[in-house]
């Protein structure tokens, strides 16, 4: 039982961490190289302000469930969960070494004015966007894959 809702668990968190970094990638970027360069950095302003508790949590979440099922669990199962734990902690690192420092950036561009390299370095943060939403995507996929083998009872 204690593994299933573990599995349960996993599953919401990181399903709506791939999901957020997958509308991000598919929807909000595009949205971005759309807009004059002064609202895509108010935007993405406002946006970092707003995905810093939720995004965090939804990371911690992931992480933790994932690799606290494969602590308890055995063979395959384990190395999925343990798998989608590490991807998981991928998308954290990345996040945090990755965006966050170009996210300061923006948010002083935004203040001021973006400089001479502002594409380059906007395209880095879209890199490590891409990174991180293939690792989160991953990790619901290894833990979709763990549900599904777990045997079902009737």
């Amino acid at each position: 039982m204690r593994t299933r809702l573990l599995l349960g668990l996993a599953l919401l968190s990181t399903g709506l961490l791939a999901g957020a970094f997958g509308y991000g990638a598919a929807n909000l970027v595009p949205t971005f190289n759309a807009v004059p360069l002064d609202i895509r950095l108010s935007f993405h302003t406002e946006l970092m302000k707003m995905n810093g508790i939720t995004m965090q949590a939804a990371m911690g979440i992931s992480i933790v469930s994932s690799l606290t099922l494969a602590a308890l669990t055995h063979g395959r199962t384990r190395l999925l969960a343990g798998g989608a734990g590490l991807l998981a902690l991928t998308s954290l690192l990345v996040t945090r070494f990755g965006n966050v420092p170009i996210n300061s950036r923006i948010k002083e561009w935004a203040h001021t004015s973006a400089p001479a390299d502002h594409t380059e370095i906007l395209r880095h943060w879209e890199t490590f966007n891409d990174i991180r939403t293939v690792a989160a995507v991953l990790a619901f996929a290894l833990l979709i894959s763990t549900a599904l083998r777990a045997p079902t009872h009737h």
